[in-house]
């Protein structure tokens, strides 16, 4: 369980996310994956990085139940403070990878996902493989900065204010999916894909990467922190409370069933 780093081919490193049971990341789980993909980048031998997760699915956000417990028995913010910090290095560290992110999805790539994804530079996705932002549902904000780079402004904010999911398919029609393959092969589109970004010359696809990332029309870093300041609002003033002790219940107030 945690973050591991393999290189199944030469000049690919493959990083891989183990959270059970549904990837649901708590504070170290963020700051591990940064560090894994920082590193992967760093290695002079690696030109462009898989990232990928064991699972139903390939992420399911912050570990919510991690902010209640610590909320539950302090009253205090230290472990939303954590988790933001957290998603905001993990989602940095694979913007500024050094070279190309593969992002490989499958299943469900929500919250905290939805940030990976969209700063990799390229996404192939299993045919099961669903994205959205179910932040409203959870008494947060955030990660609007990179489902914007997924997906027309005005779709964007439909599945924002719904929190409903966009299909694998969906997201290749927009052009911001590569390629949908069936779920058991999955890796094996990732691999070939990052194979041949590996097989250009490393000097010149790091400068290929920051050049790139030199004309993004949108300072992803200082958008999604402007995002941050109003989930530490809606905690401040109580409402994130609210909608955060409903999640996970049904409209009787039960437990729902995993």
């Amino acid at each position: 369980m945690g973050v591991s780093t393999s290189s199944p081919d030469k000049g690919v490193a493959l990083v891989t996310v183990d959270f059970p049971p549904v990837n649901a990341l708590p504070v170290r789980g963020w700051h591990e994956l940064a560090d894994a993909v920082r590193a992967a980048g760093r290695d002079p031998e690696i030109r462009c990085v898989v990232l990928a997760a064991e699972g139903r699915g390939f992420n399911a956000g912050v570990d919510i139940k991690e902010m209640q417990r610590e909320h539950d028995g302090t009253g205090g913010h230290a472990a939303l403070i954590g988790a933001n910090h957290g998603c905001a290095d993990a989602f940095a560290a694979v913007y500024e990878c050094e070279v190309p992110v593969v992002a490989a999805v499958q299943g469900f790539c929500l919250g905290g996902g939805i940030g990976l994804v969209g700063n990799a530079d390229a996404i192939v996705a299993s045919e099961d493989a669903t994205f959205g932002l179910p932040e409203l549902d959870r008494g947060a904000l955030g990660a609007a900065t990179h489902l914007a780079r997924l997906v027309p402004q005005h779709l964007m904010r439909a599945l924002y204010y719904t929190s409903r999911t966009a299909t694998a398919a969906e997201l290749q029609a927009h052009g911001s999916v590569w390629r949908v393959v069936p779920r058991d092969g999955l890796h094996a589109a990732a691999l070939e894909l990052a194979r041949e970004i590996a097989r250009k010359d490393p000097y010149l696809i790091r400068l290929a990467k920051a050049a790139i990332n030199g004309i993004d029309p949108v300072d992803v870093r200082r958008s999604y922190r402007f995002e941050q300041g109003f989930t530490f609002e809606a905690n401040l003033s109580g409402v994130a409370d609210r909608v955060r002790d409903t999640f996970g219940k049904d409209s009787s107030g039960t437990e729902r069933q995993a």
